[in-house]
């Protein structure tokens, strides 16, 4: 989730870098810093903590120049210090490396540069590239031919950003598994990991793709591949407005998309659920070759993986489709028996995601048909795929995905019907009324959020607590993972979701007085069987924070608070019960 920043041109440069970086706080981090050249030198401040910190030692001594590339970083090798905040210097502290992405055989590399003569001043994997690429300067490579040479002795992901003294005029970018863009201004240009970061300079990008390297100054930018022959550029323009990532004065950009839900659905239904229809017309592949499939693998990361396992359901009832659902992390390694009429379909929100991408990639190397629910327009993976449904989220700058789920879950709802519609599953009349179901949910969603009050009460009866226990069956099993999900990403609280069925496999041991447990509850079909574990989590002294269907009284006997939904269809209960679990989180989150 780190952040890059690098520009190149007349404006002030620290004020530039850091302007940049404060766009991409979203993604997290523990420590920032800056890198500038001024005058043929190199100077360098960073710091642990909030971009705050970092802003008050640049106004006490601010860094000057017209080049310089910044980074905010969320540890993954190496404590959150200063010595392990970015950039990273070469020994001579003549050139720096900012790094996102993880590089898999630092530790041969490091101790074979180590026994060379190079000095290591941290613990982070990314040092060894500024190592490298030192070393192939020393035997007299120019900084683009040094970073070629070095990206091909390293394995693993990155983008980066590379600046040097010795060619003060010059900024280099590559990227492989982690997304890097570069805003093309007049007479200055820049670099960024997320768009959000470039807005105020330039709608005009340019998307690196795998493997690729490109060389900036102020006036021109050349792209590589990785044997160093130039390719052709291929700019685009960004169309979505720097307002989107403005806070429209919530507290927190979390809070603002889960209120923008509503909306986002109503344009969903706008362009999507025309004249008694279901309109996918960007899809890619024609309804014969949907018509052939016989078994889907879904495989996504984390909440697009949730989306996932409920697409499973409504795919295998409403389509009598074969549905498998894997991590991404785990598809792209194993070797899944498959034919030619197995569809693999990858679900993300930036269509940059790393292992989603090289799980796609896997699947075509065995010529299967590739099909993609993404957000961004054009990203990666989008790029790469046979089909792709755009879910139209808009803009999400919370690190806990909100809106993109939902959006997910409306993209996969609508093909499954759709699909189940033109395999005739799904007749007329239940085609007519699952849409005019579907078209309810943003004045339902706007209903559930006025709840907020409830939600809020509840947080601050249980936002002490050290263990959440999320329990859901059938549909909403992927639910209450998902509810465990958002309050351990934002709230640090360990939380568990699990199937209410398998309680009594383990979990019922640690329920006491203490454990607050939900459980999510709606009317349908396993309505009984969730009432039966909700007694059992009482029988046990548990707390019991249920979801359930307005109107239902009897729950509320049981459970020590109620946070109740509209009523819906069972079918799509999961996009409704994810309002009040985003909120919980939200909630906990702000109090702790």
């Amino acid at each position: 989730m780190c952040g890059i920043v690098g520009y190149i041109g007349p404006k002030d440069i620290d004020s530039v870098l850091l302007v940049g970086l404060q766009r991409l706080e979203y993604r997290g981090y523990d420590s920032a810093g800056i890198t500038t050249i001024c005058n043929g030198e190199l100077g360098i401040r960073k710091k642990v903590g909030k971009l705050r910190v970092l802003d008050a030692s640049l106004r006490d001594e601010p860094l000057k120049g017209n080049l310089g590339i910044g980074h905010t970083r969320w540890a993954t090798h190496g404590e959150p210090t200063e010595a392990n905040a970015h950039p990273h210097l070469d020994c001579q502290g003549k050139l720096a490396v900012v790094h996102n992405g993880i590089i898999e055989n630092y530790a041969s590399l490091k101790e074979k540069l180590i026994e060379e003569g190079h000095i290591f001043q941290s613990d982070t994997d990314t040092e060894v590239l500024s190592h490298l690429i030192e070393k192939y300067k020393a035997k007299g490579d120019g900084l683009k031919d040094a970073v070629l040479k070095t990206l091909k002795e390293v394995k693993g992901a990155y983008a980066l950003g590379v600046i040097s003294e010795d060619e003060p005029d010059k900024l280099i970018a590559a990227r492989c598994g982690s997304p890097l863009i570069i805003g093309l201004g007049k007479g200055e240009n820049i670099i960024a990991s997320d768009a959000a970061a470039i807005l105020n300079h330039t709608r005009q990008v340019v998307y690196l793709e795998e493997g690729q390297l490109g060389v900036i100054t102020r006036k021109q930018v050349v792209i590589y591949d990785l044997e160093g022959q130039a390719v052709e550029i291929k700019p685009q323009t960004i169309k979505w407005d720097a307002e989107e990532i403005e806070k429209s004065g919530y507290e927190h950009f979390m809070l603002k998309e889960i209120n923008e839900q509503p909306g986002m659905f109503k344009n969903i239904i706008r362009k999507r659920v025309a004249n008694g229809s279901i309109e996918l017309e960007e899809m890619g592949l024609d309804n014969e070759q949907f018509l052939k499939v016989s078994r889907i693998i879904i495989q996504a990361c984390g909440t697009s993986w949730h989306a996932g396992l409920i697409a499973k359901y409504i795919l295998e009832q409403y389509v009598h489709l074969h549905t498998e659902v894997d991590h991404s992390s785990e598809f792209r390694y194993r070797n899944p028996v498959v034919d030619g009429e197995t569809l693999v379909m990858a679900i993300t929100q930036s269509g940059e995601t790393a292992d989603t991408l090289a799980g796609i990639r896997e699947a075509k190397s065995k010529f299967l048909k590739i099909f993609s629910v993404c957000n961004v327009v054009d990203s990666s993976i989008a790029r790469e795929s046979d089909a792709v449904i755009y879910t139209m989220a808009g803009t999400e700058i919370g690190v806990a995905s909100t809106k993109a789920y939902t959006a997910h879950l409306a993209a996969l709802y609508l093909f499954a019907i759709y699909l189940g519609r033109l395999k005739w599953i799904i007749n007329d009349q239940e085609y007519k009324q699952m849409l005019d179901q579907f078209k309810k949910i943003p004045r339902l969603m706007e209903q559930m959020l006025s709840n907020n009050k409830v939600i809020l009460e509840c947080a601050q009866e249980y936002y002490q607590a050290d263990n959440f226990l999320f329990l859901g069956r059938g549909l909403n099993y992927p639910s209450a993972l998902e509810g465990a999900l958002k309050l351990k990403e934002i709230s640090y609280i360990h939380a568990t979701g699990y199937p209410a069925g398998e309680m009594k496999h383990g979990p019922i041991a640690l329920i006491d007085s203490k454990m607050p447990v939900v459980c999510i509850a709606p009317k349908g079909e396993v309505y009984e069987k969730m009432f039966s574990n909700i007694r059992e989590v009482k029988s046990r002294q548990g707390k019991v924070i249920a979801v359930a269907t307005e109107g239902d009284k009897e729950i509320a006997k049981h459970a020590d608070q109620v946070i109740y939904i509209p009523e819906i269809d069972e079918i799509f209960s999961p996009i409704l019960v994810a309002l009040p679990l985003q909120l919980l989180a939200y909630h906990i989150a702000v109090l702790r």
